[in-house]
């Protein structure tokens, strides 16, 4: 098998909060601790989990965005977490962003021209003409009429805002976008058609897709894998058949039960967790679940569980091997 595109080995990301007089940090905010996984090239590969878990610090230590606390991001058999600034400059071609907020990620000021000009001056891709024959592939790509180039970002809908961000981040030609909750701000019918264009643009120019999102519904419908976050950590990571159809930890358990199924004969038994996250402040010691998992005993509470081969591709950090009476003794 060839080398991933992508590698992160054990990230972490700390955040000082506070100082004492000496300079020190008073305490940190835990927001990645210790996470690893790869993308393929040309796959999707999903991030999810509730808000606040470190979803979107993930996608911004890999941009390089903040620097991380520990740990190794790798392109193409490249670190580049300890590279320079400006080293850094081919690799950002190479990976680009969609961001959540369609309209506060386009600058107000500049027509969509300039906008998807920019990337191609700034990595020197195109001029004169072939700059404005790639203008209007990037237009037809995206589904927009090529004379709305000369308009302003507030000229558009919502949907038509986010396929000009789209449009942005194809303009580097990169080979991985990360899409940090690039369609929850959509309404249902445009979240769908945005997210079938991402199909369709990764499918003919083999893009692969870091996709961010905590929408359990729209995951499924277009990822191959899935890695679930709690609290910082990966918890499980597998195919999409693997996390939807056998989820092997309790948090999983939990999400998959709150996913809505059309057929009533098929609906999920709904599980219903008590209590709160804890604060990544101070991180509980063993299972960072353990205070709201139903099944957690005692080596729950006192050891950290490290992730565990399930089946193949499938890895779950969780010390039992028998989560069925979760769903069992669950409320509907």
């Amino acid at each position: 098998m060839s080398n991933p595109l992508l590698q992160v080995n054990d990230l972490v990301k700390h955040y000082p909060v506070g100082r004492t007089l000496s300079g020190r940090p008073k305490s940190v905010v835990h927001a990645v601790d210790g996470l690893s996984f790869h993308v393929d090239r040309g796959e999707t590969l999903s991030l999810v989990g509730e808000s606040g878990c470190g979803k979107s610090t993930v996608g911004r230590a890999i941009l390089r965005l903040v620097d991380i606390t520990m740990g190794q991001i790798v392109l193409d058999g490249r670190r580049i977490d300890d590279i320079s600034q400006a080293s850094l400059h081919p690799v950002r071609r190479r990976i680009q962003v969609v961001f959540q907020d369609p309209f506060s990620s386009l600058n107000p000021r500049m027509r969509v021209r300039d906008i998807l000009a920019e990337p191609i001056r700034n990595f020197r891709l195109a001029t004169g003409q072939d700059l404005e024959r790639r203008l209007g592939e990037l237009m037809d790509m995206v589904q927009l009429p090529r004379d709305s180039l000369g308009r302003l970002p507030h000229e558009f809908s919502g949907g038509q805002r986010q396929r000009i961000g789209i449009a942005r981040a194809l303009a580097a030609k990169p080979d991985l976008i990360i899409c940090d909750e690039a369609v929850s701000a959509l309404d249902v019918s445009v979240k769908a058609q945005v997210v079938n264009l991402l199909q369709d643009l990764q499918r003919d120019l083999g893009l692969a897709l870091l996709f961010i999102s905590h929408d359990l519904a729209i995951v499924e419908h277009m990822t191959q894998r899935i890695a679930v976050m709690y609290l910082g950590k990966i918890v499980e990571i597998g195919e999409r058949r693997q996390i939807f159809g056998d989820p092997r930890h309790p948090y999983t358990v939990a999400l998959m039960s709150a996913l809505p199924t059309p057929d009533p004969e098929t609906r999920r038994r709904r599980v219903t967790l008590v209590g709160d996250v804890p604060s990544p402040i101070d991180p509980p010691p063993g299972c960072r679940f353990h205070g709201r998992c139903p099944l957690a005993g005692e080596t729950c509470r006192r050891i950290e569980p490290d992730l565990r081969q399930i089946a193949p591709g499938h890895w779950a950090a969780c010390h039992l091997d028998d989560i069925s009476a979760m769903t069992r003794d669950a409320t509907v």
